[in-house]
């Protein structure tokens, strides 16, 4: 059991890597339970219609998210070599990508937002106006997409600094956003302090702001501290990019955008099955989701870690130690994971009190929050696999490892569930989630063959 566990040196390690991230990623998804309790108040009608376009951003932002992981594959084993100029050429490109992602986005919800937002919108007599959470949907959407753009360029920083090791940076300017989200929120959502009462159109003031405040800090300190951020020196003097890095970057970050993006829109396409169950089904996984997301935020920062530790030590060379370090680190995220899912399953019938819905839509949510929770461990354990792979550049099989396992089984099985039985939602969202255990044999598989150990900048 010993291969499994580190000692005093390298928890260190880890926790100078791990506890900015845990806690940036934690406050964030605290402050959207507090957001989502305060648009909650305003009624189920509001909390659904932002639960949609929630759910519309989180393709945009896994999209974007998908197109800067390609190039942050060089930056880290770039950083690892301590290539400032290499790591100045991939930060271009990420600028590049993400303001395009962004307008390509901003054109699409224009043309299609109602559209997109009533394939999660079906009645069953619940009792919710499905009409009004049409209208809420569409006033909130209007003002998110002044955001999009600050959001993406943010993105390319905060990624790039906590690929080059410093994660204090984005963890600062992200509590410091969150704080003025949360205060902004409670300002404008219910019109305190003189300021007019503005709903859910406060909500999405606030979190817009919010935006470009981070926005100014990540720009701000990379451009003023040039000796921990060498590559943002002379940054915006050219965006000429050497062709066979380029080159190198496009290949082995197609698959990874179209996995982010594909994922996402699986992800989405599963909730719009879960939704075909009806209104309060969709506000039930609102709370749910929200409050799982919570719990789940060493699940998320552990991915990260991998990425950037593992990353580190490929471009180092150091492939000795890095099978030992990955092992090490999966069992440090499963342990964590179960941890806090058993926490979760304690705790989450206290959770849904503070949202005016109706006792139905509580009761559905806690049921919902706790089979999240019983598969934590099996989620943690498919996002290490998935971001240790993708630190050595095998992207196409992350691809297939992801999106194309969520389309080919999981996609299938929920659109039959849905269309063509009345299972009910527990059981359905049950035999969803029990697909991962299949992809935790392929992911061990995989991991077991080391594949994904290659330097792919020398």
């Amino acid at each position: 059991m010993k291969k499994y566990f580190g000692d005093k040196k390298f928890y260190k390690m880890v926790l100078a890597v791990a506890i900015p991230i845990v806690v940036q990623f934690g406050i964030s998804n605290f402050v959207n339970l507090l957001d989502n309790i305060m648009v909650g108040k305003l009624g189920t009608e509001q909390m659904t219609g932002v639960s949609v376009v929630n759910q519309l951003m989180f393709v945009f932002n896994l999209a974007l998210f998908g197109a800067i992981s390609g190039p942050g594959i060089f930056t880290a084993q770039y950083a690892g070599q301590k290539n400032d100029e290499g790591v100045r050429h991939t930060m271009r490109f990420k600028l590049i990508l993400s303001v395009l992602i962004s307008v390509i986005g901003i054109v699409i919800f224009v043309l299609f937002k109602e559209n997109l937002i009533m394939l999660f919108l079906h009645d069953n007599n619940s009792g919710i106006d499905l009409l009004q959470s049409l209208n809420y949907a569409k006033e909130y959407i209007f003002v998110m997409l002044f955001g999009l753009v600050p959001f993406a360029i943010t993105c390319s920083y905060a990624s790039t600094l906590r690929e080059t090791g410093e994660t204090n940076l984005p963890m600062i300017a992200g509590v410091v956003a969150i704080i003025v989200n949360l205060v902004f929120n409670y300002i404008l959502i219910f019109g305190h302090f003189g300021a007019p009462k503005l709903g859910v159109v406060g909500a999405a003031i606030a979190t817009v702001f919010s935006r470009y405040v981070e926005l100014f800090i990540v720009v701000i300190w990379t451009h003023t501290h040039k000796e921990r951020a060498q590559y943002g020196v002379g940054l915006y003097k050219s965006f000429i990019i050497p062709g066979e890095l380029m080159k190198k970057m496009i290949v082995m970050g197609t698959p990874l955008f179209f996995n982010e993006f594909l994922w996402s829109m699986g992800m989405s396409s599963l909730t719009q099955c879960y939704s075909m169950r009806g209104l309060d089904v969709v506000a039930a996984f609102n709370i749910s989701n929200t409050i799982v997301n919570l719990f789940n935020v060493v699940l998320i920062s552990m991915g990260n870690v991998v990425s950037i530790i593992i990353g580190q030590q490929l471009g180092a060379g150091d492939m000795e130690q890095v099978v030992d370090t990955d092992r090490k680190l999966i069992m440090l995220g499963v342990l964590a994971s179960t941890f806090m899912g058993i926490v979760l399953v304690l705790l989450a019938p206290i959770f849904p009190r503070f949202y005016e819905t109706t006792d139905d839509i509580r009761k559905l949510s806690v049921e919902l929050m706790r089979i999240a929770a019983i598969f934590m461990p099996v989620g943690s354990y498919l996002n290490c696999a998935y971001f240790t792979i993708r630190s050595g550049g095998k992207t196409v099989i992350t691809f297939l490892f992801d999106s194309v396992y969520l389309w080919f089984l999981c996609f299938p099985v929920a659109f039959v569930i849905s269309r063509f039985t009345s299972l009910p939602i527990l059981p359905f969202y049950v035999i969803i989630l029990s697909l991962d255990l299949v992809k935790v044999v392929i992911g061990t598989i995989l991991l077991k063959k080391r594949i994904w150990i290659q330097n792919i900048v020398n």
